[in-house]
């Protein structure tokens, strides 16, 4: 609801004002609380009102609108009561509340203000309809202080059926009702009481003040108090052409200015009115920021230019400014640049000024280990003490130096699931778990000389707290505010993309926290007789469940992040940020996701090594060998997981290639076993010349031609878009169809031909498809192997060789000759030109009842004579064509239609194959 106030007002009121000074006038109360219906109460306190809808001029030609008024009944009354504060003094007290009275007069239609009388009388309650709020018309009831709405608040009041609702000002429409505006930035006071009186029109309330409740900052600059506070409440910033943009859809239904598809055109963006200059960066990162920059509304210059206003700095590189900085200039980190992106607002530069390096206790340990330092056991103790904080400062880092950019490339998950592989190589085992330092009651204390057992235990802890360390880090760092609710400037990812990235860390991450607390308290209390493998075999089972899922989609995982860096700036920036902050020891999220794939393998490996330093009379032996197996079998799972992943997706590949694929292709026992290009050497299934894919699953022959032209593209729920299908199902065929697999003898007119034939449920004979690979990659001979050995499977014969039936090409009369001749491919192009004529001009388009009328009216035009040989050709045709319209297309599923004219070819030369 807008704001409330008097019923009559003898001040004219400014639109500069305050709204918040109106609200403190009347006490805005809930919609339960509204006097609807009490009529004793209007009768004993309040004089009787009579309430009218008047329509203006233009407003009263409306049929829409007198139509919708006419389903109007009730309209809110701003009611006053005046109260005795105290008997005896004569302190009064105002009571104002909003009332819904119904309307008396569904509507008066005027031409003019003169026509009408008792404006200002207490006695009536009118509401005027205008239709412009520009007119002279509009004026004069503005100054009359007239209650004026627009003819969009009487039609959303009638679709939503709800009352006229009241307000202290003018309201054309509702498209910025419950929004509350504040300015800032604005010098010039014409402009800015247009944008106020157009935000008092659409509903909108404005503030003076900035605070909590402010939905909206209308800007002008991005300088000033009010700017800096919205960024850090993560309120929405606007240009001003945001307000005039809605105006100029205040007619349009249903609207609203808040909507986020409108409103994130009119933001303002994080760079507007900066000029940035960047030191420090190598060339590609400065190109990437460079356009960054331009897209998020800023400029960019050449490094010592005065006319930059901020200068970007790479701070862990540049050591001192090549040039003293003037006092207009920011000189700020690189985390300022990024963070302002993924807020979608400028940031404040206090925050991130850059300043000189200075690390006194570095300049101290260095200064330690110079030459000229006299040689005393003084000094020679301190030097000692400084190396061992120095190196115990880099044993406490679970990550490895930053890989080179290229080591990201070469990941592969095939060789990671290898437990040949050497774990953990990066990691530093140098780490004392906290716990063995501290003195517990249970502890007993460790000899100076340990053993080998108690040494890769150790290890074995050290390096399971790492990986829970780096586990905590993808969930704080990364997971947890991408899924966080308020995010400043929207959620920076989808929910489905957040599942796709993160997956199953979340339960791997609790299953390993147990791991690392069981073998804390192992290594605190250690007994040479104590087992590890007890450990791991109490949560193998987590790991089953756990580590397949993450590990079968890392290569989704990672696609996705790559995808959407690359789509989306602030999802860019928010990575930008965090890889450059310690937890993450300067790697990338794809860097620290690859590790729960590492993590197994290196865990076998170690206890391997456990095995090998435990005696054979230790009953942990026994147990190590049985964790050892069940790693093994929890990654044996993950592997056959994986193998049928990714047959399932390249099955969903095939279908999203091939236009009307049948939905019964997708099927859990289905696997793709193999593709082949090939063109067409007869008439079937497709034309000859057609370029023919097949598909070859287990148990299935998928058969499909390459379209002649793709139209439009492909997009999944979650909005990734796939290109088009390049194919069109022609046939699926069972293999237990095809008879015999025809290897064609290499002659001179034809080269890598083979043929199948098949024998449709519903035919008698015999149908022939021959083909020719047209790639080399595969050989023929293999191929045909392939093919038949799984028609063997599935027809459950052991002798797949005798499918295979090597034939002269004139015997069946298969050529490959000028196949790919200029001539042939003009004949392949006449003949697709002459089946769209043909199906353009069909009479199978005609009803069914015209043919028969056109039929009759020919018949008894030449009753008692005898039709000519035309008049027989053109009754055949048509009868053909009448009968012809009833039959529906060719199923897809059967051959049958495909393979009539050659059956009886085929006939003679099949009779001794089968």
């Amino acid at each position: 609801m807008a704001e409330y106030g008097m019923l009559t007002s003898t001040t004219r009121r400014t639109s500069l004002a305050d709204s918040s000074i109106f609200d403190s006038k009347v006490t805005e109360i809930s919609k339960e609380n509204l006097l609807i219906g009490s009529a004793s109460y209007v009768e004993e306190e309040m004089p009787q009102i009579e309430t009218r809808v008047i329509l203006v001029q233009e407003a009263g030609k409306q049929e829409e609108l007198i139509k919708a008024l006419k389903t109007i009944k009730i309209m809110e009354v701003p009611v006053i009561k005046i109260k005795e504060s105290c008997p005896g003094k004569s302190d009064e007290k105002l009571i104002k509340s909003v009332i819904n009275m119904e309307i008396k007069v569904c509507f008066v239609k005027m031409e003019s203000v003169e026509e009408f009388e008792g404006l200002d009388s207490p006695e009536f309650e009118n509401v005027f309809v205008v239709m412009d709020f520009q007119d002279s018309v509009f004026n004069d009831l503005y100054k009359a202080d007239c209650r004026v709405i627009g003819p969009p608040v009487v039609l959303n009041c009638s679709q939503k059926g709800e009352p006229l609702p009241f307000s202290c000002r003018p309201l054309y429409c509702t498209s910025m009702m419950n929004l509350v505006l504040c300015f800032t930035g604005f010098r010039k006071k014409e402009e800015l009481v247009r944008l106020v009186t157009l935000v008092h029109h659409m509903g909108g309330v404005i503030r003076k003040d900035f605070n909590s409740k402010v939905t909206h900052l209308v800007a002008n600059c991005t300088q000033g108090e009010k700017f800096r506070v919205a960024v850090s409440l993560g309120t929405p910033i606007m240009k001003p052409e945001w307000i005039y943009k809605a105006w100029e859809r205040r007619n349009e239904q249903n609207f609203c200015a808040a909507v986020d598809d409108f409103r994130n055109e009119f933001k303002v963006p994080p760079f507007q009115d900066c000029v940035l200059s960047f030191l420090g960066f190598s060339d590609e990162e400065k190109t990437n920021m460079e356009e960054m920059t331009e897209m998020q509304g800023g400029k960019y210059l050449p490094l010592g230019d005065e006319r930059c206003t901020h200068l970007v700095v790479e701070e862990n590189i540049v050591k001192d400014l090549p040039f003293e900085p003037s006092k207009k200039l920011y000189v700020v980190k690189q985390e300022w640049f990024w963070g302002s992106i993924q807020m979608d607002a400028r940031a404040g530069e206090t925050m991130y000024l850059y300043e000189k390096a200075n690390t006194p206790e570095l300049k101290k340990s260095v200064s330690m280990l110079s030459l000229n330092t006299p040689n005393s056991n003084r000094k020679r103790r301190r030097l000692k003490e400084t190396l061992a904080q120095l190196s115990r400062e880099t044993d406490l880092s679970p990550f490895p130096p930053r890989k080179r950019a290229s080591a990201e490339h070469s990941l592969s998950i095939g060789s990671l699931l290898d437990i040949s592989n050497t774990p953990e190589s990066s990691i530093n085992y140098g780490e004392t778990p906290k716990s063995c330092t501290k003195s517990s009651k249970n502890s007993t204390p460790v000899p100076s000389k340990q053993s080998a057992r108690w040494q890769v235990a150790k290890e074995l802890y050290q390096t399971e707290s790492n990986y829970v360390n780096i586990l905590a880090t993808i969930i704080q760092l990364f997971q947890v505010p991408l899924e966080e609710e308020g995010q400043r400037g929207g959620p920076i990812l989808a929910p489905e993309e957040i599942k796709t990235i993160f997956g199953s860390i979340p339960d791997i991450f609790d299953v390993h926290t147990k791991i690392k607390d069981d073998l804390e308290d192992l290594i605190v209390n250690w007994d040479e007789n104590k087992s590890v493998g007890d450990i791991f075999l109490k949560y193998s089972k987590d790991l089953v469940k756990t580590y397949p899922p993450f590990v079968n989609f890392f290569e989704m995982s990672k696609e996705t992040i790559i995808k959407c860096e690359k789509q989306k700036p602030r999802f860019h920036a928010f990575l930008k940020i965090n890889q450059a902050k310690p937890e993450c020891g300067r790697q990338s999220l794809v860097e620290l996701l690859i590790r729960p794939v590492q993590r197994l393998p290196s865990v076998a490996l170690l206890l391997n090594d456990l095995k090998k330093h435990t005696a054979d009379e230790n009953p942990d032996k026994s147990t190590l060998e049985k964790a050892i197996g069940s790693l093994k079998e929890v990654m044996t799972h993950i592997n056959e997981d994986k193998r049928k992943t990714e047959a399932q997706k390249q099955i969903f590949d095939v279908v999203y290639e091939v236009d009307g694929c049948p939905a019964n292709l997708l099927s859990s026992h289905r696997s793709l076993v193999q593709r082949v290009e090939t063109i067409s050497l007869g008439e079937h299934p497709c034309d000859r010349g057609e370029q023919v894919t097949l598909f070859l699953f287990n148990d299935c022959l998928e058969i499909a031609r390459k379209r002649h032209k793709v139209i439009g593209t492909f997009r999944s729920p979650h909005g990734q878009t796939r290109p088009p299908a390049s194919l069109k199902h022609i046939h699926l065929m069972p293999l237990s169809q095809i008879k015999k697999v025809l290897d064609i003898r290499e002659t001179e007119d034809c080269h890598n031909a083979f043929a199948l034939l098949v024998r449709p449920p519903t035919e008698q004979a015999n149908v022939l498809l021959s083909f020719q690979m047209t790639s080399d990659e595969l050989p023929k001979e293999n191929w045909l192997k392939m093919l038949c050995r799984h028609v063997a499977n599935t027809i459950c014969k052991a002798d797949a060789e005798n499918l295979i039936y090597t034939a002269d090409p004139e015997t069946f009369e298969v050529n490959t000759k000028d196949m790919d001749s200029t001539l042939s491919r003009a004949s392949r192009a006449i003949k697709k030109t002459s089946k769209k004529v043909t199906r353009a001009f069909s009479f199978s388009k005609t009803p069914k009842r015209a043919l028969r009328r056109a039929l009759m009216t020919s018949h008894s035009s030449v009753e008692g004579r005898s039709p000519s040989s035309s008049d027989k050709h053109g009754m055949s045709r048509l009868s053909s064509t009448s009968s012809l319209a009833g039959i529906p297309s060719p199923s897809l599923v059967s051959l049958p239609s495909f393979f009539e004219r050659r059956s009886h070819t085929l006939s003679r030369s099949t009779t001794h194959l089968i």
